[in-house]
């Protein structure tokens, strides 16, 4: 496989937009159609539209594209330029005034890092038109372009983390996994090596730095799943994200997983739901790995 991204998995494509100044971005996955998408959220402060909407049951199952975004509730607005450039195409849900684009965000908080200006819905729109099947850029673009994580033992001891990604193949199917990494906690590979610092196992008697964060996955695979099935590859989802974040899933994150189904490839669950467990901690690892400085945070190597 020589791309190891989520671009691998056919049809998936990936656009950003970035402000360095700014430090804040937009990335956008358009999916190939007809897809299934879920979603679950076990940080404590998600922000987040058109998510119920994934919920087993409801009358809605393909979407066109998963929008993620710095800029906290205020990013929200970029799913608007998205879905007036998917009606230009005429992709959307079908009714009788023509097709409603179905756009599922999330948003992460960067507001702490660089000029504080959050992305708008034309900022959506560039992401999106810069979607592409190539290899995703990684690090601190689109939405990483603000994200940090480590920041638990205080503001002194954050750093940089970004975009991440990883492929993987399942038999004759493709899994593929994209981060936005804004975390709390530390970095911990599935060694135990401290990729961030702190000693493994240190449990904070009080939050020092930032209380707003919030990492944000994207999964998606060319099997044929169904909805309850996506279920329990989000539950792997959240364990690789709880084995290498320390601390996870706190009440300052929003930490959310999006799964998709867009294909129809045969492949067995369990080897599908390890193969998840580990592209979702490489893609993490990733996300700090290929970050640079931005707005005077620095990446990790470059104390």
């Amino acid at each position: 496989m020589t791309n190891s991204t989520i671009t691998a998995v056919p049809g998936v494509e990936v656009g950003h937009w970035t402000d360095l100044d700014a430090a804040t971005g937009v990335t956008v996955v358009s999916l190939p159609e007809p897809n299934r998408v879920v979603c679950e959220a076990r940080g404590g402060a998600p922000g987040t539209r058109e998510t119920a909407l994934l919920a087993p049951g409801m009358k809605v199952e393909t979407v066109q594209a998963i929008v993620l975004s710095g800029g906290s509730a205020f990013g929200l607005a970029s799913a608007d330029g998205v879905m007036r450039e998917l009606a230009a195409e005429g992709r959307g849900h079908p009714t009788p005034a023509g097709p409603v684009p179905i756009v599922p965000t999330a948003i992460l908080y960067d507001l702490i890092v660089g000029a504080a200006q959050p992305p708008d819905a034309d900022a959506g729109a560039a992401a999106y038109r810069a979607c592409s099947p190539e290899p995703v850029v990684l690090g601190s673009v689109g939405a990483g372009t603000g994200a940090t994580v480590a920041k638990w033992r205080g503001f002194e001891e954050m750093r940089k983390a970004g975009i991440g990604s990883a492929a993987i193949s399942v038999g004759d199917a493709t899994l593929g996994v994209l981060v936005a990494l804004n975390a709390v906690g530390d970095v911990i590979d599935l060694d135990g090596k401290q990729i961030t610092g702190g000693p493994a196992g240190e449990r904070p008697p009080a939050f020092q730095g930032s209380r707003e964060n919030t990492t944000l996955i994207v999964v998606a695979t060319d099997a044929d799943l169904t909805k309850s099935d996506l279920l329990r590859l989000s539950v792997r989802s959240h364990d690789a994200l709880a084995a290498t974040l320390r601390p996870a899933h706190t009440r300052y994150d929003g930490d959310i997983v999006f799964v998709v189904s867009c294909g129809e490839e045969a492949a067995d669950q369990d080897l599908l739901g390890e193969s998840t467990f580990d592209g979702v901690a490489r893609a993490i690892i990733s996300a700090v790995v290929a970050a640079r400085p931005v707005a005077g945070v620095p990446a990790v190597g470059d104390d």
